[in-house]
């Protein structure tokens, strides 16, 4: 028992400092891209291909929403709370790629949460032109990342039972 409750303190360990990592991160590459983007536009990295480009997206992924703030306010709150809660007290010492992943998502919709109540929109500022994407920020790829971690992390766990279930069929036949 004191074993689980160690390796269960070392994680919860490991998902704060993620968030925690994340939020930093995120809110300090967004100060940067005011400061030094907003006076200038936009900034080519590779050309056509990758520019560092100053947006304020006043709504939820991609823009949307933009006149209904409060709604996508309501619903990050709530999914936050709900994801950070699974992570720190219904997933202690389970799959870690699955609290890895949780933790990124939890990290990426703080950031995001942080400016929209700050500010009242989120800063982007990272502007992949070679698929002509939204223009995005850290929150987002850690949300994205942290999601699709999680996908995999889920295709694992029901491999792993798929298989246990096979095995445990197969046992059961010889009997």
């Amino acid at each position: 028992m004191k074993l689980i409750n160690k390796l269960s303190a070392r994680l919860y360990i490991i998902y704060s400092a993620i968030i925690a990592g994340g939020i930093a991160l995120d809110q300090l590459t967004k100060w940067l891209a005011v400061k030094f983007l907003l006076p200038v536009g936009t900034v080519p990295i590779i050309r056509d291909a990758l520019h560092l480009t100053y947006a304020e997206n006043r709504g939820a992924a991609f823009g949307m929403l933009a006149n209904h703030r409060w709604i996508f306010l309501v619903t990050s709150t709530i999914t936050i709370i709900g994801v950070g809660l699974y992570l720190y007290f219904g997933h202690a010492s389970a799959n870690m790629l699955t609290g890895v992943s949780l933790a990124m998502i939890v990290s990426g919709g703080i950031g995001n949460m942080i400016d929209r109540i700050a500010l009242g929109y989120v800063v982007d500022f990272i502007d992949f032109r070679l698929i002509n994407f939204a223009i995005f920020n850290g929150a987002d790829s850690f949300v994205c990342v942290g999601a699709a971690l999680l996908c995999v992390s889920l295709s694992i766990e029901i491999y792993r039972e798929a298989q246990a279930e096979k095995a445990k069929n197969a046992t059961q036949q010889k009997k």
